[in-house]
């Protein structure tokens, strides 16, 4: 009989003993990853959280149909602070998404093995994320039912967008960011399509995993055409982790206004979008460890690890928003230092420090073992994160409009109900998908935990026994 030990050494300390596999050394893997979409109940816990996410959900779409018949004059949004939450939230939410590509796409180029057992959900984040984003720049126009005129679509007017506008190119960025992210998901995902269609107990399970598993039966063919379809969408996903946020970057920096129009924009925003990302990734990871028993899987190890990236991130933001107030400095406009000095000691300055604390000083303690490897302070660490990255887009978009050129013109932003609203309904939305996903489809790629197990099958493909034809059973 074959034995086959998962060492777990890293996962919590009253949790040392090694996880044994018997004579079928995948079959627990399989049996503990479908068992979280095959249970006819989920864990209550998830009944709650599924019924607070629809709920703020359902505001999300009250306040889109109140905006709808209203105008934009719900918002906070006046003169000059012509952007506000709309903005704010969408350029939050693209940063949000940049994780999943990163651990998906550039960790497998780079044959990390411990992504594996968090690129699946990741990516998943990342496709509920782009969603939410792509629900604000629609919205923010006014006009909404022209919302068509963005696209370069030939009509009866021959209206054609303005090309060099940044708001075209984001247009473009986002579309083929959020197409190549859910292909590249979607692709992952076929062999633990076909391995719950071969399990399910129902017909209409078997047929709805059928449908979407296009066919998959585990042959050598079947294997080489995916291994090379996810390569290649592997590295067309990779240069969009730097230019897609660079695209929404230039929304700023190519504007005229103080604080926006700089060149440091474009690393400084992929290295936040990366940032908040992962800090999303570990928001949505520990409770998922925690509600269905994943630790054998997302062992300690890829949460210290993923401390550690948003450690040297955040080390890397601050480092921008020093160098902020250098060039401001050192450019001599009076205009430029005005912008920045602002931004510290002015009327937003409570934001401005909120941001710098959990961007930069919090994240500090990653420096200690310790709070490496302590949930509670991961977790916490995590939702603070999040909470400065917001604030961070905040204070760049309403900082620089509420104080630019024409004292005679400044103005104090103060958000509405119905801006509070739609961000909490944001949220809800974005909870609602990933709840929805973590209930019916596999949140651990299987197949690819059983390459990268110690004892996997070096004549046979990824996960799979000598003589089998379907993916991972």
């Amino acid at each position: 009989m074959t034995t086959l030990v998962i060492d777990n050494t890293f996962d919590d300390p009253t949790r040392r003993a090694p996880l044994v596999l018997g004579h079928d050394r995948f079959g627990t893997v399989t049996e503990k990853i479908c068992s979280i979409s095959e249970a006819r109940r989920p864990p209550r816990a998830w009944y709650i959280a599924f019924a607070i996410s629809l709920a703020f959900a359902s505001i999300l779409g009250v306040m889109i149909l109140y905006l709808f018949a209203t105008g934009v004059g719900v918002w906070g949004n006046q003169n000059p602070v012509m952007w506000g939450f709309p903005i704010v939230n969408f350029v939050f939410w693209i940063g949000i998404g940049h994780a999943g590509t990163l651990i998906s796409a550039i960790l497998f180029l780079f044959r990390q093995k411990w992504r594996t057992a968090i690129n699946r959900f990741a990516e998943a984040m990342t496709i509920f994320a782009v969603i939410c984003a792509g629900t604000f720049p629609g919205i923010h126009l006014g006009r909404v039912w022209v919302s068509y005129w963005i696209f370069p679509i030939p009509n009866q007017m021959e209206m054609w967008p303005q090309f060099r506008s940044p708001l075209l190119w984001d247009v473009f960025a986002v579309g083929t960011y959020f197409t190549v992210s859910l292909l590249f998901w979607y692709v992952g995902m076929l062999p633990d399509l076909a391995t719950l269609r071969d399990r399910a107990r129902t017909k209409v399970r078997a047929m709805a995993y059928g449908i979407f598993a296009l066919g998959w039966r585990g042959s050598v063919r079947h294997w080489h055409r995916y291994e090379r379809a996810y390569l290649i969408l592997a590295a067309l996903a990779t240069p969009l982790v730097l230019s897609v946020h660079s695209v929404v970057s230039f929304d700023f920096a190519v504007a005229q206004v103080p604080g926006w129009h700089t060149t440091i924009f474009p690393p400084y925003f992929v290295a936040g979008a990366i940032f908040s990302g992962f800090a999303m990734v570990m928001t949505l990871a520990i409770p998922a460890r925690q509600l269905w028993g994943l630790r054998d899987f997302i062992t300690m190890r890829h949460l210290e690890n993923m401390n550690k990236i948003i450690l040297v991130t955040g080390s890397m933001v601050g480092y921008a928003y020093l160098m902020e107030f250098f060039t401001a400095w050192y450019s001599g406009s009076i205009y430029e230092w005005f912008a920045f000095a602002n931004r510290a000691f002015g009327p937003y300055a409570w934001a401005y420090w909120i941001m710098v604390s959990c961007n930069v000083v919090i994240p500090q303690i990653f420096w200690f073992q310790w709070a490496r490897r302590k949930i509670a302070v991961m977790f916490i660490v995590s939702l603070l994160v999040n909470l400065g990255m917001w604030f961070e887009r905040f204070v760049i978009i309403v900082t620089s409009l509420a104080q630019d050129y024409l004292p005679s013109s400044w103005g104090y932003f103060t958000p509405t109900w119905v801006d509070l609203l739609t961000l909490a309904g944001s949220f809800g939305l974005f909870m609602t998908l990933f709840l929805l996903f973590c209930r019916y489809l596999p949140i651990i790629a299987m197949a690819e935990v059983k390459h990268v197990m110690p004892q996997a099958n070096p004549h046979g493909h990824a996960g799979q026994e000598p003589g089998e034809s379907e993916a991972g059973r």
